[in-house]
């Protein structure tokens, strides 16, 4: 009836895209505690959707078609909520938007080669390392940096949030090996996800 394949195991990947166009609309109230406050629930969906659909009984076609949505979820998370929640703070000037532009070819050249690299893929076993830092960390960095807003100036803290994408946008497409979580690491990653989230509620 519908195009599209629907299944348990994209409903954590599509959960992150509502909190993604939920922080974009806080980003222009603007309401940027809000807005990143969905982009680290948004992390946490992304951190835990690839152990959810390996758990899930999928076909080949579930398992491209949940790659092309993972990847579409990213630039949506990962990247148009990033720079929303930029333009929310005043970042807007034009070399902001530079950064953006410059931030966004890499996160997509990073996405296309992470696609190429899952299609590719004989198995369906998680990899042990990825190849320059995954798009997702980005909800990690920037809500961790924006904590800094209050206590920096507000020149200084717009040059350093800005500098701050620049860097991130390097290490999406640098050839560096970032490990995989595994195992008990999803389990401190979802700890310090718990703490970000209880300090964005209560910060200032």
């Amino acid at each position: 009836m519908f195009i599209g394949l629907y299944n348990k195991s994209i409903i954590l990947t599509y959960i992150g895209v509502a909190l993604a166009v939920t922080g974009i609309y806080f980003s222009f109230v603007p309401n940027i505690r809000y807005a990143m406050l969905c982009l680290a629930i948004s992390g946490v969906c992304d951190l835990f959707d690839g152990m959810v659909a390996r758990r899930c009984k999928r076909n080949e076609e579930e398992k491209l078609f949940g790659v092309e949505i993972d990847s579409l979820a990213d630039m949506m998370g990962f990247v148009a909520l990033p720079i929303a929640v930029c333009c929310g703070m005043g970042l807007t000037k034009w070399y902001n938007v530079a950064i953006y532009i410059a931030y966004t070819l890499a996160a997509i050249s990073r996405l296309g080669y992470f696609n190429i690299v899952a299609k590719s893929s004989a198995t369906d076993s998680p990899v042990k390392h990825y190849t320059g830092l995954p798009v997702t960390f980005a909800a990690l960095i920037f809500t961790t940096a924006w904590f800094l807003s209050f206590i920096l100036s507000d020149s200084i803290f717009a040059a350093f949030y800005s500098l701050v994408m620049l860097i991130v946008a390097l290490l999406f497409v640098l050839k560096i090996k970032v490990p995989k979580p595994r195992g008990i690491a999803y389990v401190f990653l979802g700890l310090i996800a718990i703490v970000v989230c209880c300090a964005i509620i209560f910060a200032g």
